[in-house]
């Protein structure tokens, strides 16, 4: 499974990140412990969901789409 998920910052409420993983957990800890330099500057980071896909492809996908403005107003709306 990978699982695209959507991060917010509990340091900075109006920040968010989103990326895709194997394993949630693993992936959380490595933002919180500052070991993925794109979001050490805004930590503790907290999930605020995520979604499961069977389809490796589809969940990049996904994650891109996210990432667009219109993915964001997507995500703000219905996430």
């Amino acid at each position: 499974m990978k699982y695209v998920y959507i991060l917010n910052s509990s340091a900075f409420p109006d920040r968010y990140y989103t990326g895709v993983t194997d394993d949630l957990k693993a992936r959380l800890k490595k933002h919180n412990t500052k070991e993925v330099q794109h979001t050490s500057k805004y930590v503790p980071w907290k999930l605020k969901t995520y979604i499961a896909f069977s389809d490796e492809k589809q969940a990049f996908e996904f994650e891109e789409y996210l990432k667009t403005a219109s993915g964001r107003a997507f995500a703000k709306k219905r996430l």
